[in-house]
């Protein structure tokens, strides 16, 4: 039985929430496991799923939980609904369901595939390498050493770039146009307006690389999705364009968390970066464990109920918005022993930061890879890493949807 309690309005996106929403979270599951927010999303009515139990049932459950709002809502409600913006890239796989979200997982599951990910291992090394090398020359100069900027966005963002076959010369640029769009999901409408100027020039790039890729291919992935597209009839070139717009913002923005968030989280837990220290072994279930303790994707994107629905005795109607708190989910005591605690060690660890079902996220092999690469790179080569300001100086980014640092400044 659910004791009633009532639940405090919070800024989802203010960065004293972001800070530390887990007291939040904790109280949602015992009090509202499934709780109502008026205006959360566009303005609309968001109802959160906060328990893991329920959260995997609302992640597998793509027939009733859908993603496109057309799919859901009455002719009605989707007339009155706020739509999305730049509707050219909306067709990737987070926006699509059955049998188009088939259609396009299939044709990027090659290029992720744990076989495919792996082959990137010598690049991944590499460049961790350089990217300590030039950490390590800017402390002998005597400058100020940021682990997000000079470690976990570079390494994460130049493979993901180098994979798709955009420049390196343009990564810091896209990386600018992602951050505009993933913030839209935070913003205002007044703040979305002021983003989608840096958004339009983004999808014109990927749409100039698409053209070029038709008439020059490469060996990379944007020339394979645009011989699919060619030989199969099987994606527009929208299409190909959303996909790749998707792919570098996804394939690299939560990676940089779980490198950056992680990496805090060990040093918040001297214990365990020490112990990871000296039993490298154990990265692969360290990775697991940082990716549930931190949650890089602080809850899922949105869906929308197909059908008047119950979900723990709370009955959500058609249409309405539905959000998986898989942070929430990730540390609720009932699915995981001391889940307030990081234990590198920790087994049977059925954590859903990569979601489940036919959404599951098909950059989970890479972002596992690099997190291995680069969590235990750094340690060995600077085991005294400090931070160099108080954890309550640091700042975090305002956005719904992933949860992570601004900067992270340390001192070797």
């Amino acid at each position: 039985m659910i004791q009633k309690q009532a639940i405090p309005t919070v800024d989802f996106t203010s960065a004293a929430f972001k800070a530390d929403p887990y007291p939040y979270y904790a109280n949602l599951r015992t009090y509202a496991p499934v709780h109502p927010v008026e205006k959360f999303f566009r303005g609309q009515r968001a109802w959160l799923v906060s328990r893991y139990e329920d959260a995997v049932e609302v992640l597998k459950a793509d027939e009733i939980f859908v993603k496109n709002p057309k799919n859901a809502m009455t002719p009605e409600q989707y007339k009155k609904a706020p739509k999305m913006p730049f509707k050219s890239l909306s067709s990737n796989l987070l926006s699509v369901d059955v049998p188009d979200h088939t259609r396009l997982k299939a044709l990027v599951h090659k290029a992720f595939s744990p076989r495919t990910v792996e082959q990137m291992r010598l690049q991944t090394d590499s460049l961790t390498m350089q990217l300590l090398d030039q950490m390590d020359a800017k402390h002998k100069r005597g400058e100020s050493i940021d682990l997000i900027a000079d470690y976990a966005l570079p390494l994460p963002l130049t493979i993901i770039g180098r994979m798709l076959g955009v420049p390196d010369a343009d990564k810091d640029k896209f990386h600018r146009w992602t951050q505009n769009f993933v913030a839209i999901g935070g913003s205002g409408s007044f703040g979305a307006i002021l983003r989608m100027p840096g958004i339009v020039r983004f999808a014109n790039y990927l749409r100039q690389i698409v053209r070029e890729r038709t008439r020059n291919p490469k060996d990379d992935l944007i020339s394979s999705l645009v011989a699919a597209r060619e030989q199969d009839d099987q994606l527009t070139e929208d299409e190909v364009v959303a996909m790749v717009f998707l792919l570098l913002s996804a394939g690299h923005e939560t990676t940089v968390n779980l490198i950056g968030s992680g990496l805090l989280a060990l040093l918040q837990h001297r214990d365990q970066w020490d112990r990871l220290h000296a039993n490298p072994e154990m990265i692969k279930s360290a990775v697991e464990e940082l990716l549930r303790f931190v949650t890089p994707a602080e809850m899922a994107t949105e869906r929308y109920a197909a059908t008047t629905t119950t979900i723990a005795g709370v009955e959500i109607p058609r249409g309405d918005l539905v959000f998986v708190l898989i942070a929430s989910a990730n540390r609720d005591e009932h699915r995981f022993d001391n889940p307030e605690v990081v234990d590198i060690g920790r087994q049977n660890n059925k954590h859903i930061s990569f979601g489940q079902g036919i959404h599951y996220c098909v950059g989970a092999p890479l972002s596992r890879l690099e997190g291995q690469i680069a969590i235990p790179a750094l340690i060995e080569r600077f085991p005294n890493l400090t931070l160099s300001v108080p954890e309550d100086k640091l700042r975090w980014r305002s956005n719904v949807v992933l949860r992570g640092l601004e900067a992270l400044p340390v001192k070797l």
